[in-house]
């Protein structure tokens, strides 16, 4: 059995697949009638398909209904959970416990609103039920009887493809005329000395937790590794990260990092930058973590630990030999249309893309869509993709960094507006910044990174202007509404019409009103 089975527990053998998400109690059990009915009947498999998806995360799931919507034949097949990594250990659960942890930092602080809250404490047990509860509320969305509903056969079970246009489920095979591979990935453990001999968390388990680790490290500075680090110890867990770069985040533009950094160390956390993890042991109840940083070692003894960092694809058991689909350690090769080696099989999602996305997925099913059903062209290359980090301040990121543009040679002119200057910001108590590059000379942005409560939200305005071509002088003469935070993007227009102010029409703008008045 795969850790990941292991960790959900799934039955080993194929075919019916009786699943019990824990802890087992009536929000995990209406999750699992959803998304894996224990008594569900897969169809007769009949004629070809135009097209069969493999998995049902979120590339799957819109690849097989979005074909099924525009009168194609369609099939999905899934192993395990409808819904994916994001409904059941991803973005669903985790932003369910973000939620209460903001508000408990609200009410933690808020006597810099003039507000008298005592005796303020989180009950954790009650935390994760409700997050079970909203799980299991969100699941009829991805649930097996809807998509059936909708016009796809859905499949659970194992696939395996036995040739480059036939795929086995349940002991049938079906036909396809395409195919696309959704399988996504799943969490890996790095190679560290004792670690598989060591009870450890990931996503995949850290949601079925019933009590609080009164001590948790954290492996992995990255964006799973601080917000989970940062909703613990919100919790009231003693946290600590172990990241072997200079700083957390380290994908993100620093001065965005330092930031989230800095909020990160108010709230308590231990940051254990720049060191090298030689070993992990349990020592009864406790694991013991030994670092090294700078020639010295020592110990970090905790309750529990979370592993945040590296992923593998679902690439094992498929049969991609068979269907002559090359595949390498980062998942299924693909070109710039997502057409694999065999070209009537595509791929789309975590388990062909660098973009380890939900939006993203649903996007590149909508690729496959269009260039494996009606023969189009689309690139990824074309696409404008935005990502946020949901830590508190959420980082938000669209287009290039510094970095990349310099190392494509794009010259660049960078604008930076502090929220520290911005009324609203001031008013909620808030940090952040807006940082935008655009092309040197001009408005057309290449870039932007926002840091605010709700910086994947104020993201979205850069990437329509990105996507639409509008640049700077677009976001300028566009009306933002007083007082919000989407000003200070309003503001980095401003700055870049300040820049067409030179002194020569500076200059010829006085002779200009001296003449007139």
């Amino acid at each position: 059995m795969s850790s990941h089975a292991k960790n959900l527990g799934l039955d080993p053998d194929s075919g019916k697949q009786p699943i019990t998400m824990l802890p087992d109690d009536e929000h995990n059990r209406e999750l699992v009638r959803n998304v894996h009915p224990a008594d569900w009947e897969n169809p007769k498999a009949e004629g070809k398909y135009n097209i069969v998806a493999i998995g049902a995360g979120a590339a799957g799931l819109v690849t097989a209904v979005g074909a099924a919507g525009l009168g194609a034949k369609a099939a999905l097949i899934e192993r395990h959970l409808m819904g994916g990594d994001c409904l059941n250990v991803g973005c669903v659960p985790s932003k369910a416990l973000l939620r209460v942890a903001k508000a408990y930092t609200d009410i933690r602080d808020a006597a810099d609103l003039g507000i008298d809250i005592p005796n303020a404490a989180v009950d954790f047990p009650a935390v994760m039920e409700r997050m079970r509860r909203l799980r299991a509320k969100i699941a009829p969305h991805d649930s097996a009887e809807r998509f059936r509903d909708l016009g796809v056969d859905i499949y659970l079970g194992d696939a395996r493809f036995t040739g480059p246009d036939t795929v086995t489920v349940g002991g049938q095979t079906l036909r396809f005329s395409k195919a696309c591979i959704a399988t996504g990935g799943r969490a890996a453990a790095p190679p560290i000395p004792g670690l598989d001999s060591t009870e450890y968390l990931t996503n995949e388990t850290i949601f079925s937790l019933t009590e609080l680790p009164r001590r948790l490290a954290v492996i992995g500075g990255g964006p799973i590794g601080c917000e989970m680090a940062q909703a613990f110890c919100r919790f009231g867990s003693r946290v600590t990260i172990l990241e072997m770069m200079p700083q957390i985040l380290t994908r993100e533009d620093p001065d965005a990092a330092a930031i989230v950094q800095d909020v990160l160390v108010h709230d308590g956390i231990e940051l254990e930058l720049g060191v090298k993890i030689m070993g992990i042991e349990g020592r009864g109840a406790e694991k013991v973590v030994r670092i090294e940083k700078d020639g010295e070692s020592r110990e970090v003894i905790v309750d529990a630990i979370l592993v945040a960092v590296g992923r593998a694809p679902n690439v094992e058991g498929l049969g991609l030999e068979e269907a002559g689909v090359k595949y390498d350690r980062t998942g299924v090769i693909v070109d710039d249309r997502l057409q694999t080696s065999n070209p009537r099989i595509y791929a789309a999602g975590d388990i062909c893309s660098q973009y380890k996305f939900t939006h993203t997925a649903d996007a590149l099913a909508r690729i496959v869509i269009g260039n494996a059903l009606f023969r189009g062209k689309t690139k990824v290359s074309a696409l404008t993709i935005p990502w946020a980090t949901y830590t508190d301040p959420e980082i938000a990121h669209v287009g290039l960094y510094e970095h990349e543009a310099k190392e494509r040679g794009i010259e660049i002119d960078t604008y930076t507006e502090d929220m520290a200057d911005l009324d609203r910001a001031i008013l909620d108590g808030e940090s952040g910044l807006v940082k935008v590059h655009v092309k040197k000379g001009t408005d057309k942005i290449v870039g932007a990174t926002i840091v605010a409560r709700h910086a994947g939200d104020l993201i979205s305005e850069i990437t329509v202007a990105m996507a639409a071509g509008a640049g700077l002088g677009t976001i300028a003469k566009t009306i933002h509404p007083y007082p919000t935070q989407a000003e200070a993007i309003k503001r980095i227009g401003d700055a870049y019409n300040r820049t067409k102010l030179t002194p020569l029409v500076k200059k010829l703008f006085a002779k200009w009103f001296q003449w007139t008045r």
